[in-house]
């Protein structure tokens, strides 16, 4: 349910044109991010995308190497995903972010 999900941005506000955020607006934001991993406590992060996974796991991987890992951010176990745009723009892809999310459920949602 959404009471089971927090969703949140590696960055607080949207780059211009919808651009990758820069390394500089990250940092900026991070500290903010760490805080509220802090309060909500989860069990675990799920990071949509590639910009989501390099930034939280600190690497260039592409993100079909990150796939199917468990990794660590801040302690916390990081599942790595598709982004949401990246299925609409190849919807081939989304039997790969079925099949992660029914990891997530198995391993963290008791079903």
């Amino acid at each position: 349910t959404r009471i089971d999900v927090y969703i949140l941005n590696i960055i607080k506000c949207r780059p211009p044109e919808n651009r990758n955020p820069s390394i500089e607006e990250i940092n900026k934001c991070e500290k903010y991010l760490k805080k509220q991993l802090e309060i909500i406590q989860p069990k675990v992060i799920v990071a949509l995308g590639r910009i989501a996974a390099q930034t939280l796991l600190n690497n260039k991987d592409t993100l079909t190497d990150l796939r199917n890992k468990i990794h660590q951010y801040e302690n916390i176990d990081l599942l790595v995903t598709y982004h949401p745009a990246a299925l609409l723009r190849n919807p081939k892809l989304k039997k790969y972010a079925w099949e992660d999310f029914k990891k997530l459920k198995k391993e963290y949602m008791n079903g």
